[in-house]
């Protein structure tokens, strides 16, 4: 292998993989190069943290891309989330006390680095729009590795029901934001917002490592401590889907109060709600009781599936576009439920098995081919800012399509 080969940058060698796959339109592309991020309000931490969040990215040489940052911190994210998988694989287990501490440090530190890379994009000078796309899209994910490690964490597999509304209350929160976004433009953060809750489930971690996670089993008032924490959880998750639907409720800015697209408010829902119905129904249906029998799987497929809507829909609020209801992401959830219907030969927990990883590809596949579409739109590198990408590395042929 050529020399010059083996140094071109890792983003380049992905961009060439995925260079025929096209999902945006030129329409789109536009629109999305002209897309401006907006925010506000802020949580209650946040004007604490931003002191230690300053420092934190003075550490970090100009040459890093803000993107890596990220990445790497979903990774840290991720191995605490295996490792704790691996020793309660159906979250009523009790691991090592270290694995609790060590999830809750990978918790810190996606949140550190999450809360940095935006920092280090104004300081380098290099913030584009797939920043922003690419800084939700890890998020998405993390919603759903953080609540297999809160899952282990409480031992909730012990309380499947419980286990199943702390889950899905969780992705819905999490697209309900970006849903009103969608609606109104802007991103609004409340005084309890996604900082605070992971402060209180690295809290929840620590907590487990230094007393156990039969801790959560004792009683205040003649109630388990982790129905106390769900409970208290849930009064702030409800208080906080309601500022987002009086948001939505308002109307938004497009034509007679419709999104940023011009389309329906509430159309939205029905992709989220199509997720928690299948979920439901999967776990209702399962003669085998695959969601209490395999709760991590369950909830990580699931979760890819949230994930993959949830990007899309931040794709839609960036691009100005509608959402296709219409995704092979649901093929999964589908399979499995027709396994059940048809009464399969096939063991359901196989079917979950082929559910997460054909949804786990089907996440990273369109996750990179919209990185690697927007790169060569921009002429940037995902994970590079030192290298320079030659205007002429992407031309047009007659027929419209990208070639190098």
């Amino acid at each position: 292998m050529p020399a010059q080969e083996v140094s071109r940058p890792l983003s380049k060698l992905i961009d060439d993989m995925f260079s025929s796959v096209d999902l945006l339109s030129d329409t789109q592309l536009k629109r999305l190069e002209e897309h401006k991020y907006s925010a506000a309000g802020k949580s209650i931490t946040e004007p604490y943290l931003q002191i230690y969040w300053t420092w934190l990215v003075e550490q970090v040489p100009k040459s890093i891309a803000p993107n890596l940052i990220t990445i790497v911190g979903l990774g840290f994210n991720f191995l605490g989330m295996v490792i704790l998988m691996c020793y309660c694989p159906t979250a009523t287990e009790e691991a090592p006390r270290w694995a609790y501490v060590f999830g809750a440090f990978t918790l810190l530190i996606y949140q550190s680095l999450d809360a940095i890379d935006g920092k280090q994009a104004r300081r380098t000078n290099s913030a584009t729009p797939l920043g922003e796309l690419f800084d939700h899209g890890c998020d998405s994910v993390s919603v759903c590795l953080v609540s297999v490690s809160v899952a282990v964490s409480l031992q909730l597999g012990e309380l499947p029901e419980f286990l199943f509304v702390f889950t899905f209350l969780s992705y819905f929160m999490f697209y309900a934001a970006h849903w009103q976004t969608y609606v109104s433009g802007t991103l609004k953060f409340g005084l309890i917002d996604v900082t605070e809750g992971q402060l209180i489930y690295s809290s929840v971690m620590m907590i487990s490592g230094a007393l156990g996670p039969q801790f959560w089993s004792s009683s205040l008032f003649g109630v388990q401590l982790r129905l106390w924490a769900i409970g208290v959880g849930l009064c702030i998750s409800f208080y906080t889907l309601y500022q987002h639907f009086q948001i939505i409720r308002k109307g938004g800015i497009g034509r007679a109060g419709s999104t940023v697209a011009n389309t329906s408010v509430i159309a939205p829902f029905f992709h989220i709600g199509s997720v928690i119905l299948l979920a439901l129904m999967v776990a209702k249906r399962s003669k085998s009781q695959v969601f209490q029998s395999h709760p991590n799987v369950y909830i990580l497929a699931f979760g890819m599936l949230a994930a993959k809507i949830t990007n899309k829909l931040v794709v839609a609020h960036m691009t100005k576009s509608s959402m296709n209801f219409l995704d092979v992401a649901f093929i999964g959830p589908g399979l499995l439920l027709i396994d059940q219907y048809l009464d399969s030969p096939i063991p359901e927990n196989i079917m979950l098995y082929f559910f997460l990883i054909w949804n786990t590809f089907d996440l990273v596949r369109y996750s990179t081919s919209i990185c690697t579409q927007i790169c060569r739109h921009l002429g940037i590198y995902c994970f590079d800012i030192i290298t320079q990408r030659c205007p002429c590395s992407q031309t047009k042929n007659q027929t419209g399509k990208v070639t190098h």
